[in-house]
């Protein structure tokens, strides 16, 4: 494969040096090299499943790596599962076309990973793919190990992408979690700071050092996952109240930052302990008051191998597993939260989708991990489709904010142990996949 790829490159050569006059100078960007509807929802009834053990209900929590607890969920057998391996050939995969209107960059975004990366090479990534956003986590635990001593070399690389960022007019949305130990109950899995106020005081801290130069900061990541909530009892009323106190730390420093609330995960799951279904605590984040503190609402509209314009209702046969619940869906999951926002009073409070996407692990060389095998149901080709169709209607949804795709460039970071690189625009050798190729192609405003 190397051999072909160095002989095409050498013809390519020959064929420049042959042109007359100059070529037509192109924007380049560098690769690492290889190494039916549903009814407007008012009050959710609990999902099937809701208060049986965890063990029994058909479930997923996104975006576990393997070393994290994988669901019961059972998976296809080894001759059922489509496993491509590097072999593909690129001819067999047919790029989708996008059939909406031209998309403003600023309605697209994606996550990255930022540590020890090519910073110039990531901009240069950002703006192949036409996004006019992009997010990165910052862990909280990691900036400020200790009270009030903040990380210097993170704090330095943040300063750099920012700074790289939006001199492309790319903004960026900060999404910030994982209180430190020194804040916690438990140092066990991620969670709460025991005291708001440490919370208020690290968000000041952030948008004081990026006042004005920083568009968005989003405030925890699926608090009704006990993964993200251990410590406390989960509670859609506790994660208001931390809100509260980060925003107040945001706007005391940086009035004109928006503030977005953090999505809560989709994940089919009811008891209490292990997570709360989305839409409940949804509603809990409403009765608590979330429409008066954020400027907009984060919601993650995971598709877990559905198609877009599937729903609940009308699922695809398709895929065999996930597709008995509305979390599972696309389109029931962004229906359901504006449906909710509205019937709260809340018309005109956008939904940003912090985090969305399809995980495929065609091309990446085996079979998903344990807890994400419904990515074997998953093509590259429509992973792209899917990801286009899923633009194409979110234009139509009423007050949508910010597209996020997850993520760019996980899979050559992380490799493919973990579920997380399924989901990433970049292939194992830091090349572009197909999903990727497909939303560069989406005309621009």
């Amino acid at each position: 494969m190397r051999t072909l790829r160095l002989g095409l490159i050498l013809v390519l050569l020959l064929l420049a040096a042959c042109q007359v006059g100059p070529p037509t100078p192109q924007p380049t960007v560098t690769f690492p090299p290889p190494p039916t509807a549903r009814p407007p929802v008012e009050t959710l009834p609990p999902p099937a499943g809701a208060g049986e053990p965890a063990a029994t209900q058909k479930s997923f929590l996104p975006l576990l790596n393997s070393s994290e607890p994988a669901t019961d969920e059972q998976p296809p057998a080894a001759d059922e599962r489509p496993v491509v391996t590097e072999e593909q050939p690129a001819a067999a995969i047919v790029l989708p076309v996008y059939g909406g209107p031209p998309l403003p960059r600023a309605a697209l975004g994606v996550q990255i990973h930022l540590h020890r990366e090519d910073l110039d090479q990531i901009v240069g990534q950002l703006q192949a793919l036409g996004v006019g956003w992009v997010k990165v986590q910052v862990s909280w635990k990691l900036f400020e190990p200790e009270p009030g001593r903040v990380d210097d070399a993170l704090f330095r690389e943040l300063d750099q992408l920012v700074s790289r960022a939006t001199s492309h007019d790319i903004q960026v949305l900060l999404s910030v979690a994982k209180a430190p130990d020194w804040s916690r109950a438990t140092t066990e899995m991620d969670g709460p700071p025991v005291d708001s106020a440490a919370f208020a005081a690290f968000m000041q801290t952030l948008a004081a050092r990026y006042r004005g130069n920083l568009a968005a900061y989003e405030l925890w990541n699926e608090p009704n996952l006990q993964r993200e909530w251990m410590g406390s009892p989960l509670s859609a009323a506790d994660f208001v109240a931390l809100l509260r106190a980060g925003a107040a730390g945001v706007r005391a420093a940086d009035p004109g930052a928006l503030v977005i609330s953090g999505a809560p995960a989709t994940t089919g799951i009811n008891d209490g302990v292990m997570a709360i279904d989305d839409r409940l605590f949804l509603q809990g984040m409403l009765a608590a008051g979330v429409g008066e503190v954020v400027d907009g609402v984060g919601v993650h509209p995971y598709g877990w191998a559905n198609p877009p314009d599937a729903t609940a209702a009308n699922p695809d046969p398709a895929g065999p597993t996930h597709n008995n619940h509305p979390s599972f869906f696309f389109a029931d999951t962004l229906a359901d939260y504006r449906a909710l926002l509205d019937a709260a009073g809340y018309a005109a409070l956008p939904l940003w989708a912090t985090e969305f996407g399809w995980g495929s692990f065609a091309g990446l060389g085996g079979v998903p991990p344990a807890g994400a095998e419904f990515m074997a149901y998953v093509s590259e080709e429509q992973q792209a489709a899917y990801t286009l169709r899923a633009i194409e209607l979110a234009q139509q949804v009423p007050g949508i904010g910010p597209l996020f795709l997850w993520n760019l460039n996980f899979a050559p970071l992380l490799g493919p142990g973990f579920s997380e690189a399924g989901y990433s625009l970049l292939g194992l050798d830091g090349a572009p996949r197909p999903v990727f190729l497909a939303v560069q192609a989406i005309p621009r405003q």
